[in-house]
């Protein structure tokens, strides 16, 4: 890219954890190939935000919380259907450490937000937890900054991403996600996968997929 990107632009950068890279608690495949492109992305940035999943040990997401369940099932909560999950990102643990060739963003970020530390209600998203009333501040402190638009990259395509973006659009942003920046998981649904779930909702909801080589051109 030749220009960079607008001042009223934030990079969020989605969970970008060891526990989410092959070898880890809950990798998602091929997740560490992104990780120097998002450090050599974010000197782009004048507004870098990361988040960091957070969870105590026993959290009720992971399968192990739940008798004969296993990760991957899907369970009521009383804030809705909740996918159940290998046990990762515990604090603390190395697997809940950013990657480490990612931590040329980390040096660079403004704002870092945990989530998921409620033992009872998992968080995927940058702006909610997953009962979607509990906010985490991030909106409003992107107000403060007078950003527009929410550009992100990061773990997983499918859930946290898709989460955080479809979030910063109820909350009054645009949103695009650099895709080439990003992997899913990739879960299989009666419909399909967890991507095309994801992806149907970008369209709904006005979420673009971009290439860092035009991103900063606005439709």
């Amino acid at each position: 890219m030749d220009e960079p990107f607008s001042g009223s632009d934030v990079l969020i950068i989605v969970d970008p954890q060891i526990d989410f890279c092959p070898g880890g608690r809950l990798q998602v495949p091929e997740g560490d190939t992104i990780m120097a492109g998002i450090a050599a992305l974010a000197p782009r940035f004048q507004h870098i935000v990361m988040t960091q999943d957070w969870h105590p040990a026993g959290h009720l997401s992971f399968a192990s919380s739940h008798l004969d369940r296993q990760p991957f099932d899907v369970v009521a909560m009383p804030y809705g259907d909740q996918v159940l999950w290998p046990d990762h990102c515990i604090q603390g643990t190395p697997g809940a450490e950013f990657h480490p060739d990612v931590l040329g963003a980390v040096e660079r970020a403004h704002l870092i937000i945990r989530k998921g530390y409620n033992p009872e209600v998992d968080s995927y998203s940058a702006f909610f937890e997953n009962d979607q009333t509990t906010r985490t501040g991030l909106a409003g402190y992107l107000r403060d900054k007078q950003v527009r638009r929410c550009v992100f990259v990061g773990l997983a395509y499918d859930f946290c991403v898709a989460w955080s973006a479809l979030d910063a659009r109820r909350e009054g942003f645009e949103a695009c996600i650099l895709k080439e920046y990003t992997r899913a998981i990739g879960i299989p649904v009666q419909s399909g996968t967890s991507v095309d779930i994801a992806e149907a909702q970008f369209r709904e909801r006005n979420v673009r997929l971009v290439s860092s080589t035009n991103a900063q051109h606005r439709s």
